[in-house]
């Protein structure tokens, strides 16, 4: 099984790269993961923001292939402990065959078909945090999710 981390437009803040670039190098050493860019709209002043939702849905549905199981990174999604995101990655790795691509929409959140191929939304908080930061949440948790799973000391309970 391979996990995959997509994201809408690219990390700019080069401190939060490096972060990123760690635990995924880090992850590497329990999984096969990747994390995939989908370039950011240009010239967005025009759009109301249901039209950048549905511009950026076309680019999220060419990078889902067939089989995926689609987790949507979402605010009104179910939030989880980290042990307890530990089990539900365990589950998955055992029932998932393909790739577990989880989604980070873009500003104005998902447009409604990324919703309706989702078969899952987690939250990683009831506070908002920039997309930048729940980059680096997200493949933290990860991290730590795979750490528990192999009882290493990265967690502490």
């Amino acid at each position: 099984m391979r996990f995959t981390l997509l994201v809408v437009g690219r990390t700019v803040d080069s401190n939060y790269i490096s972060l990123i670039e760690d635990y995924i190098g880090r992850l590497k050493h329990y999984t096969s993961f990747d994390m995939e860019v989908i370039p950011e709209l240009k010239n967005t002043k025009s759009l109301s923001n249901e039209v950048q939702k549905e511009k950026e849905a076309d680019l999220i549905l060419k990078a889902v292939q067939p089989g995926d199981t689609v987790v949507l990174l979402d605010e009104h999604g179910k939030e989880f402990r980290s042990i307890e995101f530990s089990q539900w990655i365990e589950k998955k790795m055992n029932v998932v065959n393909k790739r577990a691509v989880f989604i980070i929409g873009g500003p104005y959140g998902f447009s409604q078909r990324i919703y309706d191929i989702a078969s899952e939304k987690i939250s990683l908080s009831k506070m908002t945090f920039s997309h930048q930061m729940i980059r680096l949440i997200f493949v933290e948790q990860l991290y730590r999710a795979f750490s528990i799973l192999n009882n290493s000391p990265y967690h502490h309970e």
